[in-house]
């Protein structure tokens, strides 16, 4: 059965594994291949024994103590190999294993022999009226204590007599129990191996199946080749060819607020050149008036001609201070900047980057014929993987395996009836050992009670009442049955003795700390031909190291059989699904994939041309000193208001008269000239806006016009550059990004190949049922059912059949005090 499921699992295995790389790297995509279709095995292989597990402790420990000495693999393996008695020691060192055994086997015939004679003796020497067979009793005065005495000594032996039948008892109804209870375990244990056997061929056709995940994902990767091979040489290009068109597009928008600046400069000089004049004009001529008054006789006038002179000192303050009227145009500039307009810049620029932008439909225009070829391929994989396992007879062998365990199921459910009949004949066997101590036991305690209730201290021996003596019949006919009894219940004990103790320490103990599968595993021991034995039986290759601890290890861990059988040995899986089969040819297509990008212009001749022109503009000959020199100016060298108002009070200060009311009179109209037109103008914000704008505009065509020409130099030369790149390196940007393309690929199947391999090990075909079989068999039944219950039997019937001596020894002293006597001691008074 073991060869024929390790074809079923080679075959398996050969279809569904390949070859790994000996450094596994995750592709960047994890794909998702769900779980193996596994089902739960009902067979527990553990025992709980429940109360009665307190006894088998307790027979542990007594055998411990009967036998400490640890496991004899030495000795295992030269009786396996017939070399045992070969050397001297042997012997000895057997002996010396069991001299525990030995002993308490030597006591026990010891016991067989020895208490039948004495019972013998004691049966005829009674008869000739001693060993108590006189009928006569002698007084004394502590009888009483005696009495006492005895009787205690007898219950108490007799006590620990009825605990130890009940222990052989237990263990008598509990290995019944457990042998009715086998079948159940037995039944689940084929039911277990039918679902591993039925439930592989599912598992083969789900790993199978799941190479269309592998597929499906390889696909949608090829079909979103632009998105993915043509976003990644995009965004390759993009660290270059995105910068230049910035550049370019940064300049275009450069051209147009120079034009804008250039528009503000001329608005606001014009705006400014008029209203200065204006202000100039009515300044010159209320400066004129004014001169025209100082000159009036009446200055002339002691009181009056420091006054007037200082007013005539001040009529220069009368001026504008800013004047725009000497700066130079800008309108030769703006019409070379409008000429440059004419042609769209920017619509330039973002054609560029729209042909940029259609590189993914490039990749996928031109690879249309590789992808389709690459898809061929797949299919064919899966093609090819299906009807190569087709073509395996796994189903055959598998419908072999489920005849073979159904006839061993069938033979085992014939056989199982015979195992209860000879058991009950066993329980029956134990149950009357049982009943031969009970009776003896049932026998002291009614001789113990019919001998203290009948007992009158006040009666002589030979007037002692019925119940007494009838108490003192009951306790020596305990003692005619322990005669009788005892040494067939030592046979008994003797014998399941031996062999229970030498099984629990033999086999049990061993197998449980897994010592016996080191023995197992000695090279050369069950065949001497061959250092594994295992390995020769499966592989006929005893040089593998395969062992049977390793092998239980992992089916006992539920681990795949491949695994645990080490069936890569007799089936080499690598050389039959390598991942070159699957990758070889698809990588050979993907390395063939040539893309194309010289169509791609980011920037003709016409924008290139256009952005020279700009440079020479002539906006770098504008004098920008002479216009932030004027602007940064006050208008008026004096504030109008403020010379209005000293003017007055100048006036003041003079006699009253025509002198004095015609100061005032320019007085007033100085502030008529600035409520009139400085402040409606800048309470309309047109100077004040005007010289604003005019401020940033020159600010502006200073910053743009600084280099203006090396500026546009390099933005020509990184657009050269990029459209350089694109044109002539872009191949190797290409071979790079489509080797991470064809990676992302093949990395698909790496990660299927290594599930299945992952599944082969950990999954599929699990062996746990043939682990639990071994329990099953050897932990469960042979150890926890058979071994404990027969151990504790013994062990209870022994400690009964042993106190049966002292009890023997009490009953008789006691029968003396119950019974009647024949005669009595007389004395005289």
């Amino acid at each position: 059965m073991a060869v024929e499921l390790c074809l079923l699992l080679l075959l398996f295995c050969g279809s569904t594994i390949s070859e790994v790389q000996p450094i596994y790297k995750p592709p960047p995509g994890t794909l998702d291949f769900g779980f193996v279709p596994a089902k739960t095995y009902d067979t527990g292989a553990y025992h709980e024994p429940g109360p009665i597990g307190i006894l088998f402790k307790v027979v542990h420990a007594f055998l411990y103590l009967v036998q400490p000495n640890p496991f004899p693999q030495d000795l295992i393996r030269k009786l396996a190999q017939q070399k045992f008695g070969n050397t001297q020691g042997d012997y000895q060192k057997a002996i010396y294993y069991e001299i525990g055994f030995i002993v308490s086997a030597a006591l026990g015939l010891l016991f067989i022999l020895l208490l039948p004679l004495v019972g013998l003796c004691f049966c005829m020497c009674r008869c000739c009226d001693n060993c108590g067979g006189e009928m006569h009793q002698r007084q004394k005065k502590n009888a009483d204590c005696q009495r006492s005495c005895f009787a205690t000594f007898l219950f108490v032996a007799s006590l620990i007599i009825s605990v130890g039948v009940l222990c052989a008892y237990a263990a008598n109804q509990h290995l019944t129990s457990q042998v009715r209870g086998a079948k159940k375990l037995v039944n689940s244990n084929f039911k277990d191996l039918k679902v591993f056997l039925n439930d592989t061929p599912a598992q083969i056709d789900y790993l199978v199946s799941q190479y269309n995940t592998t597929k499906d994902k390889a696909l949608s990767d090829l079909n979103n080749v632009g998105p993915l091979l043509g976003s990644r040489v995009q965004e390759q290009l993009g660290k270059e060819v995105r910068p230049a068109l910035d550049a370019a597009l940064t300049m275009a928008g450069a051209i147009r607020e120079t034009k804008e600046a250039l528009e503000n400069v001329s608005v606001s000089v014009e705006v400014l050149q008029e209203g200065t004049e204006r202000l100039h004009a009515n300044l010159t001529d209320v400066k004129m008036h004014l001169s025209n008054t100082l000159n009036d006789s009446a200055c002339a006038a002691a009181q009056a001609a420091s006054t007037c002179n200082i007013i005539r000192n001040s009529l220069n303050q009368l001026n504008i201070n800013a004047n725009f009227s000497g700066l130079p145009g800008v309108s030769s500039q703006l019409a070379k900047v409008n000429d440059v307009l004419k042609i769209d810049l920017s619509s330039l620029v973002q054609k560029g980057y729209a042909a940029f932008n259609d590189t993914p439909d490039l990749v996928v225009n031109q690879t249309k014929n590789i992808l389709s070829d690459i898809k061929n391929v797949l299919e064919s994989i899966g093609s090819n993987i299906s009807n190569f396992t087709k073509t395996l007879p796994v189903q055959k062998i598998i419908a072999d395996l489920t005849i073979y365990l159904t006839q061993s199921e069938a033979y085992v459910q014939d056989y199982f009836p015979v195992v209860e009949q000879y058991d009950f004949y066993r329980w029956l066997g134990c149950l009357i050992l049982c009943c031969m101590v009970v009776l003896i036991v049932i026998f002291y305690y009614l001789g113990l009670l019919c001998g203290t209730c009948g007992y009158d201290k006040h009666a002589s021996p030979t007037t002692r009442g019925c119940i007494s003596n009838t108490g003192g019949n009951f306790l020596m006919a305990g003692v005619g049955f322990s005669f009788l009894f005892s040494w067939v219940l030592m046979i008994v004990v003797v014998l399941t003795f031996v062999t229970g103790g030498n099984i629990e320490k033999l086999v049990c103990e061993p197998f449980e700390d897994k010592t016996l599968f080191k023995v197992l595993d000695t090279p050369y021991l069950l065949n001497q031909h061959w250092k594994n034995y295992l390995s020769g039986i499966l592989f006929k290759n005893p040089n593998i190291n395969l062992t049977f601890e390793k092998v239980y290890s992992d089916c006992k861990e539920n681990k795949g059989i491949y695994t645990s059988l080490h069936l890569e040995h007799l089936f080499n899986i690598n050389e039959f699904l390598n991942i070159s089969m699957y990758t070889e040819d698809v990588a050979l297509r993907i390395e063939h994939i040539q893309i194309n990008l010289s169509k791609i212009i980011l920037l003709d001749e016409i924008g290139k041309e256009n952005l020279l022109n700009f440079s020479s503009s002539g906006i770098e000959g504008i004098n920008f000193g002479a216009y932030l020199t004027e602007i940064n100016k006050s208008v008026t060298k004096v504030d109008l208001l403020s010379f209005a108002n000293d003017l007055e009070a100048r006036a003041d200060q003079l006699p009253k008269g025509a002198l004095e009311n015609a100061l005032k009179g320019h007085a007033n109209n100085i502030r008529m000239i600035h409520s009139q037109q400085v402040v409606p103008l800048e309470q309309a914000m047109k100077y004040v806006k005007a010289r604003s704008t005019l401020n940033q505009s020159i600010r502006l065509l200073k910053r743009t016009s600084s280099e203006l020409m090396v500026k546009v130099k390099n933005v020509i030369s990184a657009v050269n550059a990029a459209q350089l790149l694109i044109n002539n390196n872009a191949s190797l940007v290409i071979v790079q990004e489509t080797k991470k393309y064809m990676d992302t690929i093949v990395g698909y199947f790496e990660q299927y190949i290594e599930w299945v391999k992952e599944s082969i090990a950990m999954e599929v075909a699990a062996c746990k049922p043939i682990a639990n079989v071994i329990d099953t068999a050897v932990d469960i039944f042979l150890c926890s059912y058979v071994t404990d219950s027969v151990n504790t039997f013994w062990f209870g019937l022994g400690g009964s059949s042993i106190f049966l001596i002292p009890a023997i020894i009490f009953a008789v002293k006691l029968s003396k005090y119950y019974r009647r006597m024949d005669t009595e001691d007389v004395y005289d008074e």
